[in-house]
């Protein structure tokens, strides 16, 4: 089912170029944005159609982030369900599919002046940031696939929540984000929500797995979480301080370096593992069959490439804290489907923890409309304070 949704969602991109281009910034993005307009009869409409754009473009990115990352960790369950063992595999597709974004990369090139004024020191830079942030994805991608390999997809889903409370640390240390009420009530309640994932073992339908290996996939899917946090901070950093760019190449270099490092990483590991002497023997003895193995592995990797993209698009265009608040939307579906596809179980100590996940996630939304509000109201009386200053002049 979600094979045949990411199969007519690629196949409406593919079958209409244009459709995508037009939700998609330009290239010149910043001195589009930031130009006056030249009539006064253009004045009043031209903010109207930038904003709408920019919502535009937002809504494509948020798509983009739901739909890739509930088809993914689905399909990544699915992999581990039907006989897939392989823990280097399951992190090798995690970033191996950025060759697909490569073709973007000609349709929205970086700026020229932007690349001839970049120096060697600043080439250097980059080059520090894009292996570092592909090592940190790495070893941030092993730990969510021993943590989708030992837990129910339904309790793995509800514990990436914690990556709220990490992302809000992690963004006030780096992109001194303030701690409000409303967003210290997110931190307690996702809180609470994994400590009562953390005592349910007893009751999770883990008849084959120990209780060893479930703590096991219960820490490893809280550090993920917040490796992943850091990570997106990073990145939000990397694009304020450094890269400077307001283009939609530089959210695809952003994705497609990093993963090719993260690639690199995963193949020296299956190679050093052994995992690559296994993977003939573990596709005959896959339960749905040879096309069944290549086809999830195959979705699985562009699921993650369309859900990465959403991701650095809503970082590029609001925040990494945003891009966070969006990706736990998924949340309340990744179970339900999960209890459908899965047979997982849906006790009352999950119920609760769901709803404590719910209630934190509104939390912080309700914060980010403060924000917005108080960020609107700021502009308009700067613009009522600016006006009457010219009256008076």
């Amino acid at each position: 089912m979600f094979q045949y949704s990411m199969f007519q969602l690629i196949l409406w991109l593919l079958t209409n170029p244009l459709k995508f281009v037009c939700f998609l910034p330009s290239s010149n993005h910043q001195s589009a944005e930031g130009r006056e307009p030249n009539s006064s009869e253009n004045e009043p409409s031209t903010p109207r159609f930038k904003h709408y754009k920019w919502w535009l473009r937002v809504s494509l990115y948020i798509l983009f982030l739901l739909a890739g990352q509930s088809a993914a960790t689905l399909l990544g369950e699915l992999y581990y369900n039907k006989g897939g063992n392989s823990k280097w595999m399951a992190t090798f597709v995690q970033s191996a599919g950025f060759p697909i974004l490569l073709p973007l990369l000609f349709f929205f090139p970086a700026p020229t002046t932007a690349t001839a004024a970049t120096t060697t020191a600043e080439t250097t830079t980059l080059a520090f940031i894009y292996l570092s942030l592909g090592l940190l994805l790495a070893g941030d991608n092993m730990m969510y696939s021993y943590g989708l390999l030992y837990l129910p997809v339904s309790t793995y889903s509800l514990l990436c929540a914690t990556q709220l409370a990490f992302n809000a640390l992690f963004s006030y240390l780096l992109n001194s984000q303030k701690f409000t009420p409303f967003i210290v009530n997110s931190l307690v309640l996702l809180t609470i929500s994994a400590s009562l994932l953390a005592v349910n073992s007893d009751s999770e339908n883990t008849t084959s797995i120990s209780k060893g290996k479930y703590a096991i996939g219960f820490l490893c899917t809280i550090g993920a979480s917040a490796v992943y946090s850091l990570y997106l901070s990073l990145v939000q950093l990397s694009f304020q301080k450094v890269i400077k760019r307001e283009t939609f190449s530089a959210v695809l270099e952003m994705q497609i370096y990093p993963s090719f490092v993260a690639t690199c990483v995963c193949v020296v590991g299956l190679f050093v593992s052994g995992d690559w002497k296994i993977l003939g023997k573990e596709m005959k003895e896959y339960k749905e069959g040879d096309a069944s193995y290549l086809l999830t592995l195959i979705w699985t990797a562009i699921s993650w490439q369309i859900c990465s993209v959403g991701l650095l698009g809503l970082i590029f265009e609001v925040s990494s804290l945003f891009s966070n608040v969006i990706s736990t939307l998924s949340l309340p579906v990744v179970p339900i489907f999960a209890v459908i596809f899965f047979d997982d179980k849906i006790n009352g100590v999950k119920v609760m923890a769901l709803l404590l996940a719910v209630w934190g996630f509104v939390s912080y939304i309700y914060q980010h409309y403060l924000d917005d509000a108080n960020l609107k109201a700021r502009k308009a009386n700067s613009s009522v304070v600016s006006g009457a200053h010219i009256e008076i002049v």
